[in-house]
């Protein structure tokens, strides 16, 4: 029991614990309240202002607008439509320069790769490691004939159901029995690259348009059409050309300023004849005048 200083009240320990924790508490009630009206108070000004017809027809209003939807806009491409990539890693090798350029012909973002092989195979060396380090799904086979194309045509068959969002896919192998699957994936609605090799080159096919695309393995890069070949030679002997007109014009400029000269020291040489003979008077002269003189001093002396 607590008492006052008079003495007169009483209250035990409990019972004034258990008022100061209301006394808090209906203070924080009455600070909460406060913060609320407050915040609600800023909310509602904030709305007026923003939901307002100056604001709304604002050139800074639809720049956020447009921003705002060019994001939205690319975030959801990137979130729905993707490109894969299906591997038959016993017949075809792919580094990771390969990688790229097919990744960068695509529309899509190249999202998922699945390489198919009997790993167990001697043959297949360290390719499994490689592939993995580079985010690649491996998918196992038995050992067999075709093996690694059969799963391959089986699991593309039905790719929609397990990547509901891809768009492009790439068949990556050069054994003529996958045409059945690019056909296939054709009537499913999808955009196909049939990518094969030949020699040092890969020959990557598009199923839909019938465009061809080649690169070369040794000097990894994309090679050139006929077209493309005539142009850049047309552009190297329009270069060229060009380059031999500044030089000429160069010389031009040069052989003239050197005949400028010419005419000018020409001319100073053609002058010299007369400075020498007006040199020669100036002697003559001062040579007649030393003469003279002397001849007086001796009539003065005698």
């Amino acid at each position: 029991m607590l008492a006052n200083s008079n003495s007169h009240t009483k209250v035990s320990t409990a019972e004034a614990t258990e008022f100061s924790l209301v006394n808090n508490l209906l203070e924080e009630k009455i600070t909460e309240k406060s913060l609320s009206s407050f915040s609600l108070a800023l909310a509602e000004e904030l709305l007026q202002t923003i939901l307002s017809p100056d604001w709304l027809e604002s050139a800074v209003f639809s720049q956020f607008i447009q921003k705002f939807q060019q994001k939205a806009e690319i975030k959801h491409q990137l979130e729905t439509e993707i490109s894969l990539l299906l591997l038959d890693a016993e017949n075809l090798k792919l580094d990771i320069n390969s990688e790229l350029f097919l990744a960068s012909i695509c529309k899509y973002p190249l999202q998922f790769k699945i390489a198919f092989a009997n790993w167990r195979n001697p043959s297949t060396g360290k390719q499994d490691i490689e592939l993995y380090n580079r985010g690649y799904q491996l998918v196992h086979v038995p050992e067999g004939k075709n093996s690694a194309d059969a799963k391959m045509s089986a699991f593309g068959a039905c790719v929609l159901r397990y990547y509901p969002t891809v768009k492009e896919i790439l068949v990556c192998s050069s054994d003529g029995i996958l045409i059945h699957l690019c056909n296939e994936l054709q009537n499913q609605g999808l955009t196909v690259y049939w990518v094969r090799r030949q020699d040092q080159n890969l020959h990557i096919e598009n199923r839909n348009t019938g465009k061809l695309t080649h690169y070369s393995l040794a000097m990894a890069t994309e090679v050139p059409s006929l077209e493309k070949v005539v142009e850049q030679i047309q552009n190297l002997i329009k270069n060229e050309q060009d380059s031999i007109n500044a030089r000429l014009q160069s010389l031009s400029a040069i052989t003239s300023l050197f005949q400028e000269r010419s005419n000018i020291n020409i001319k100073r040489n053609t002058k010299q004849p007369e400075n020498e003979e007006i040199i020669t008077i100036i002697d003559n002269l001062s040579a007649q005048s030393i003469q003279e003189e002397k001849e007086n001093y001796m009539e003065v002396s005698n």
